[in-house]
């Protein structure tokens, strides 16, 4: 039996760090990680993954002053109105998750047409998580809940997108930062110092062979070793 196409979440850590390193204003340093997030997603597409979830903007993001909040949100309408094209083109799908009524009209509405201009696309599934808190998805879900299944309330949760099986953060912190909680029970973690406008394709590439060379057991013990060829358990005739 195939396995499933592989869901990858990325938390693009360490824009601004870049930025103030380098004298520049936090600002430059999204722009520089906005075309980070761009090859990524052609490479995630190129490798045939099935999912690509990026976390953009955090709920207790609208905490950081209100001038770098608005150019993140122009980001993102230039980011969505630049790429929706090249995402249909390809076969693809975008979509945003999070809340959407802190979002301007304009942002809403260019999220709305990336939408429904890609929702047949069969190949790579883009997500960007816009004002995102995976708490309140959580707690949406079950107010939400009534007498229905736990696999209802699964895909209340998660939007329908299947459970991460990897998910990797930039520029060095440790923690999920309430991303994708629920999703993330059993993703195989990875975490890299770069910070995110430095991340290549070549590094995304060698994380996911990483990715692959662990055993993901999901509670069961470890698959044994194959025997070698003519081995008799110390034996001799």
């Amino acid at each position: 039996m195939a396995e499933s196409p592989l869901h990858v979440a990325l938390i693009p850590d360490g824009n601004g760090r870049w930025a103030e390193r380098r004298g520049r204003p936090r600002a430059e340093g999204h722009r520089a990680g906005a075309e980070v997030v761009g090859h990524i997603a052609e490479a995630a597409a190129r490798l045939g993954l099935g999912t690509l979830t990026f976390y953009a903007f955090a709920h207790y993001n609208w905490l950081r002053p209100p001038e770098e909040v608005a150019r993140l949100m122009q980001l993102f309408l230039t980011f969505l109105r630049a790429h929706t094209a090249t995402v249909a083109e390809h076969g693809g799908r975008l979509t945003v998750i999070g809340r959407r009524d802190r979002l301007s009209p304009e942002l809403r509405e260019a999220v709305a047409i990336a939408e429904a201009a890609t929702a047949r696309g069969p190949n790579l599934h883009l997500r960007l998580a816009i004002d995102y808190s995976s708490r309140e998805a959580i707690l949406e879900a079950a107010r939400r809940l009534d007498g229905d299944s736990a696999a209802d309330f699964a895909r209340l949760v998660a939007g329908g997108a299947p459970d991460v099986d990897f998910l990797l953060r930039t520029g060095g912190e440790l923690r999920l930062s309430d991303f994708l909680l629920w999703e993330c029970a059993y993703a195989e973690l990875y975490f890299t110092p770069t910070l995110w406008p430095d991340f290549t394709v070549a590094e995304f590439e060698a994380a996911l062979e990483q990715f692959h060379r662990r055993e993901r057991r999901f509670g069961r013990l470890p698959t044994p070793a194959p025997a070698r060829e003519g081995a008799n358990d110390g034996l001799r005739p």
